[in-house]
This record gives structure tokens, sequence and C-alpha cells, in this order.
């Protein structure tokens, strides 16, 4: 049976027809649509992808989009909370295409694999925003419709999800708000840190397709792209006269590297498989959507932004030379203090900003970017490390061109304040997986109930708790970031980091020796829970109301369907225990907002 005829039936990812049930009461004539039969092949040991010289392909790095001087028609402000207080001071316009990509030079990847993007490529072009200078970006699905995309294998209708930014409702890129080929939809950012607080600003946000159903198979199309905020202090330019100004390396020392695992056919085109639930899995890494590509770098200091985009696999990383990385970011916030790792862990969505100074090295030198984390399957890591491992991306170093005046300060911006006064509820989620269908707290997700009302001003705490042996799931909800109070029962003071087998470290201020591996830190917005484990946060919701989510990002287990509503609502109307949507929101807030997604009565532009 195929994917399309299954969306006939409104069956597809278990969130239609099934999601208003718990899973354990699942139809079994219907899940059999839904988990992969007994004895599913692995794809990776039967139909391997064709093989493809290492370091043959060239990095590409997106370029940075560019604002227009007008949007026709004009934004509706009524479509946006808080729209005249944050007027937008720059409007961007952005097209969802379908376009055919070369992920390698050679054969049979030189013809390029139909892919999908944005403005042309993927990733999508990297947005440079600024706090205290809101924006508006309007997207077109520009995508063929149903039946004549030739990426057969997921979904011209789409969102988009600005991962962890503090939106509102609206412009938070919902599951539910999805438009169809022809039509647009209008993404406001104010560009605020939550509650105005600057220990709360981001710097590398990420944004993806998050179309109820069909997010893993949308965003393993291509649609992806990076978000980054400047301030200041992070002001993105390393020659910066303020001397508020950090002056980390910018411009064209300041890459984005995305990671994305892909598996292709004998043709050279992607695959995918819609009704594999465990995690989907390639066995060619690519960086920017390149396979193992190399990339050129002058002997200076670089700022890398790496992103595991998933959707399913983790990694380990490390440099060839056995030199530590300097990290400053963990997740979408810069740490206290840099940290200094011999490795990073990255589980699905989870991003780290390193700086790299290759003046250590000569001209003619090459480093490896490696990855030595073992993992066979959806269900997580094994947890073994690999030796030497799978180099994913080649630094050869170049002479410099110009002086290097960039520079790692010692100190960034202290972490948000925990104050549990504030705190109004607290709230446990169990990951499990039951009846073929992945669960949060017994249940499949259903759009039309919401798990939470969290009441907007207050703070809660929420523990995760991974209920399964075999499987790890990165936890993320939107809207905000979270600070870690316990993990497995044992407190995780602000000053710690997360090393070797969760095992916490004093590591602020202490330059030697360097941790062994970098799990991230006190603040983050993806809670890894590997089996057994369990994560207890501190949460903040300030500024906005609406309807949000939290679910796993291995995006596989998040379409099947291990996800859940959650709402802002005005203080005093917060509740703990699930509810219909109809019984606890206002229409206004309920509907779509008015004019948000409209026809452009264009046609999606005609294959070559």
């Amino acid at each position: 049976m195929k994917r399309r005829d299954v969306l006939k039936l409104g069956l597809a990812g278990g969130a239609g027809v099934l999601a208003s049930k718990s899973a354990p009461a699942q139809d079994q004539d219907l899940l059999k649509y839904l988990c992969p039969p007994d004895g599913f092949p692995d794809p990776l040991a039967t139909t391997p992808s064709p093989k493809a010289e290492p370091f043959a392909a060239e990095l590409f790095v997106p370029p940075v989009k560019q604002p227009v001087a007008k949007l026709d028609p004009p934004p509706d402000p009524r479509s946006h909370q808080r729209y005249e207080e944050f007027l937008p001071k720059k409007f961007y316009e952005v097209r969802e295409t379908e376009f055919q990509w070369q992920y390698h030079p050679h054969a049979p990847y030189d013809k390029g694999s139909w892919s999908w993007g944005f403005d042309g490529t993927t990733p999508g072009p990297t947005y440079h925003a600024r706090y205290g200078e809101p924006v508006l970006v309007r997207r077109h699905n520009a995508l063929p419709p149903v039946g004549q995309s030739l990426v057969t294998w997921a979904l011209p209708s789409t969102t988009s999800h600005l991962h962890n930014f503090h939106s509102a409702s609206e412009s938070d890129g919902n599951p539910q708000d999805w438009i169809d080929s022809g039509e647009f939809w209008d993404h406001h950012y104010a560009n605020f840190p939550s509650g105005g607080d600057s220990r709360e600003k981001l710097t590398t946000l990420w944004y993806h397709d998050h179309r109820l159903d069909f997010t893993a198979s949308n965003v393993y199309a291509g649609l992806a792209g990076f978000y980054l905020l400047f301030d200041e202090h992070d002001s993105g330019d390393e020659n910066d006269p303020n001397p508020a100004a950090w002056r980390l390396p910018s411009g064209k020392y300041d890459v984005p590297l995305l990671i994305h695992d892909v598996l292709f056919d004998e043709r050279g085109q992607v695959v995918f498989n819609p009704f594999n639930t465990d995690g989907w899995l390639g066995d060619q890494v690519t960086i920017n959507r390149k396979i193992r590509p190399h990339f050129k770098v002058e002997r200076r200091k670089y700022r890398f932004r790496v992103l595991n985009g998933g959707p399913s696999r983790f990694y380990q990383l490390f440099l060839s030379t056995g030199k530590p990385f300097l990290i400053i970011t963990g997740d979408g916030n810069f740490q206290p203090e840099p940290v200094r790792a011999e490795s990073i862990y990255l589980s699905v969505a989870q991003r780290v900003d390193i700086v790299i100074d290759f003046s250590d090295y000569k001209v003619g030198d090459s480093v490896m970017l490696i990855n030595r984390l073992e993992q066979t399957n959806g269900k997580g890591p094994t947890g073994r490390l690999l030796d030497p491992g799978d180099a994913i991306l080649r630094f050869d170093v170049i002479p410099s061109t110009a002086p290097d005046n960039s520079r790692v300060p010692d100190f960034f911006r202290p972490l948000p304040p925990v104050d549990l006064s504030e705190v109004k509820f607290e709230r446990t989620w169990d990951f499990d997986y039951d009846g073929g269908l992945w669960t949060i707290n017994g249940n499949v997700f259903d759009p039309n109930r919401i798990d939470a009302g969290i009441e907007q001003g207050s703070a809660e705490i929420w523990t995760f708790r991974n209920a399964g042996n075999d499987w790890a799931h990165p936890i993320h909800s939107h809207f905000t970031e979270f600070i870690i109070l316990e993990i497995n029962g044992k407190p995780y003071p602000q000053t710690d980091i997360e090393d070797k087998n969760r095992v916490l470290v004093h590591a602020f201020g202490v330059k030697e020796p360097p941790l062994k591996v970098f799990m991230g830190g006190p603040r983050r917005d993806v809670a890894t829970i590997l089996p057994g484990d369990e994560i207890k946060v501190f949460m903040r919701w300030k500024d906005f109301l609406g309807k949000y989510v939290m679910h796993c990002h291995n995006v596989v287990h998040e379409d099947h369907s291990m996800m859940i509503r959650w709402d802002i609502v005005p203080p005093g109307q917060g509740f703990t225990g699930p509810r219909p949507a109809t019984d606890t929101r206002p229409p206004s807030l309920e509907q779509r907002p008015p004019g948000a997604a409209i026809s452009t009565g264009s046609k999606p532009p005609e294959k070559k």
C-alpha cells in the first residue's frame, strides 16, 4: 500500500483517525500501515548507497538572506500578537521549491537528486537577525502539488518552525498551521528575549518544516536552514570598535554546518521509507547537503555553528588531531564561559558553536571532523565509540588573506536565574512505545487535546522520563529554553557541565584539563533522555498566548506520534489534566489567524 493511498484513508502518521485514542486501543488492522512489518529489511545492509569518494565535494555555505523593500499584499497586523509594539523593520520573502541538488560531483550523484529547499538551495538561506529589530518573513509554498512532485515520499504541504525561538503561536510553525502549494504564511519575529531579560537571549537557531505527520520526510527532503541572532555583544563583527562587543570570528569566518545522514538509491536519488517507525538512518553523512565535503580554511580562528539535523542519528564528534574543541554555546545559547572538550555529543536538533584556531596548523595541513558514535538503527546510539570512526568533513589549511582580529572572551553572559517561587505547576512526562506507536503519558498526539494549560507569566517544573530500555529520545518543547535541576535524581548545579556517562564536572572557570565529552550545559532546548533516564527542568512562559507542542526530535518518533499540545493561557486559567481544545480556548485564539495564509493564485514552477 502506497503512502498516498494511506493519505486517502486519513491514516498517515497516526495523528488523523487514530490520534484521539490511546495506543493500546488502536485498531490492529490499521496499525499495520503505521509500523514496519515483521522482518522489515535493514536498508543500510540490503540496499546501501552507492560509494562516494570522501572530500571530493566542496562545502556549500548557504547565502545570507537579503530583505525586500515591501510585501504585496502587505501583512495583516490582525494576524499577529503584539504586532504594533514590534513593527517589522525588515521584510523577507522566501519560496519553498523543488529542484535537483548535487550531493556529490561523481556518478551517480553528479546529475543531482530531486530535493526541496528554500530559494533553490538546501539548506535554505541563512537569516542574520538582531535583537531589537523585528522582522517579518513571508514564506511561499511554491512546491508542486501532490501527484506532481518528484519527491514522492514527502508531502508538499508545509509549516516552518523557527526552532525554540521566542515567537507568538501564530508564527511558531505549529504542526497544525500548514499551507499547501500556491499559498503563503507570514511569520512575525519580534526579536526580543523572553520577558525582555538579556540573560534569555539566543544565538544559533534553525528553521525547519514541521508539518503534522510529515516532519521527518519534509525536513529530510531539504526544508531546513539557519537563523542567527546578534546583539551589541555578539555583534557579528570581529572588528567592532564597541568595547562591549565580543569580536568573535565573523563574516566568511562564521560558518553554519548542518549535518544530515542520507540514504540514496543506485541512481543517486534520495530515498526514504515513511512506514519506518523506529527512526531513519542514512549511510552517507552530508554537511550542508554535500557528502563528506572539504572546506578551505585560512590560518586563523573560525566560528562553526554545528547542528544535528537528524532525522534520527546521534553524533559524538572529534578532531583528527586530538586537539580539544573550544565550545562557546550549547543549543541556542551562550555558555557563561568557554568550555574546552575533547569531543561533542549531539542528539537530534542539538547545536553547538565552536571556535577552531587553524593558526595552530601549517599551510597544507588537513584536519578532519570525525564521528565516532556507533548507531545501527533508529532506536538510538549503542554507546560504543568506533575507532577510527567516520570522517565527515575535511578542513584544508591555506594561507591567511588578512589579519585575524577576532577573539574569544573569558566570559559571555550569566544564565537566567531559577526562582522556584514562580512555579505554578509540576508535570511529569513519560515517553514510551506502545501498540506500534510512540506515546507520551500513554497517549498518541491529538491536536484537539490540550495536555497542559500553562499560565502566562508563570514558571513550571517538568520531569522528562524515558520509560523504555532500548530507545533514546531527544525531547524538545517549543517557545522557551529550560534550566536543568536534576538528572537521574542528582542535583545539577548551574556551575556544572555534563561530562562522560552523565557525570557532572565543575567546568566554568576551569581551563585544564578539557572535558572528555561535552553533552550540554545547564541551559538547553533539547533534553536527551537515554534509556532509563529522568531529567527535571525549570521553565518560564512569558509574553504570548496560544498553542504550542512538545515532541521527540527523532522526528520519525514525532510523526508516529510522540507529541503533545500545550497552550499558554491567561493567568488564573491554568490546568494540569488533558482537556478538549474547544473547552478551554477562546475561538479567536483557536482559529487560524485571519489573513495568515492567503492563496497567491500562482501555479508552482514547471519542471524543466
